[in-house]
C-alpha cells in the first residue's frame, strides 16, 4: 500500500515511548557515554580522558590508564630534560665557533628552540586537560608522573616551577 501521498506532520507521537532506539546508530545506551565532570569527584563510571575514544570501561582499564597518564606526566619532564640538554649543548657548541659563525649557528639553533618549546607548551595543556577531568585518580597520576619524571630527569634542574601549566 503506497502512503507517499499522506502527510504525517500533524500527528502527535509525543506519548510514545521510543526507549534509546536499541542503539540503531543513534549512540546507543545513555549510560555508556563521557560524563563531564566540573566538580571534583573520584567517581570512575563513564570517565572519558581528553578524549571520547580514551573511555574508561573497566577497573583494568582505569588502570592501564592511570598508568598512562603517570608515563604522560614524566614524559613531560623528559621532553624539558632533552630541551635542556639541547640548549646547554648548542650553547657550548657555538661559543666554540669563530665570531663570523656563530650568528648563522645560533639562528638555527634558535629555530630548533622554538619547536621544542612549542612542544613542551602543546604538552604542558594537554596535561592540563588531563588533570581537567577533575577526577582525583586521574589528578593523583598527573602528580605522581610529575614526581617520577623529576626524581629521573630532573636531577639538573630546580625543584621551582617557571612554567604552571603542569
Amino acid at each position: 500500500m503506497d502512503h507517499a501521498h499522506m502527510d504525517h506532520s500533524k500527528m502527535d507521537h509525543s506519548a510514545m515511548d521510543h526507549g534509546d532506539m536499541g542503539g540503531h546508530g543513534m549512540g546507543g545506551g545513555m549510560g555508556d557515554r563521557c560524563s563531564m565532570n566540573m566538580l571534583f569527584t573520584w567517581d570512575t563510571k563513564n570517565l572519558c580522558i581528553v578524549f571520547r575514544q580514551w573511555h574508561v570501561r573497566s577497573t583494568g582499564g582505569l588502570v592501564i590508564s592511570l598508568l598512562l597518564v603517570v608515563a604522560l606526566a614524566a614524559g613531560y619532564e623528559a621532553l624539558r630534560a632533552a630541551s635542556r640538554r639541547y640548549e646547554n649543548s648548542v650553547n657550548k657548541r657555538v661559543d666554540s665557533l669563530p665570531r663570523r659563525e656563530q650568528a648563522e649557528a645560533s639562528r638555527s639553533a634558535h629555530l630548533v628552540k622554538a619547536a621544542l618549546y612549542a612542544a613542551q607548551n602543546f604538552y604542558a595543556f594537554m596535561l592540563m586537560l588531563v588533570f581537567m577531568t577533575y577526577n582525583g585518580w586521574v589528578m593523583v597520576a598527573v602528580a605522581v608522573g610529575a614526581f617520577v619524571g623529576y626524581a629521573a630527569f630532573g636531577s639538573s634542574t630546580s625543584s621551582t616551577k617557571d612554567n604552571a601549566c603542569h
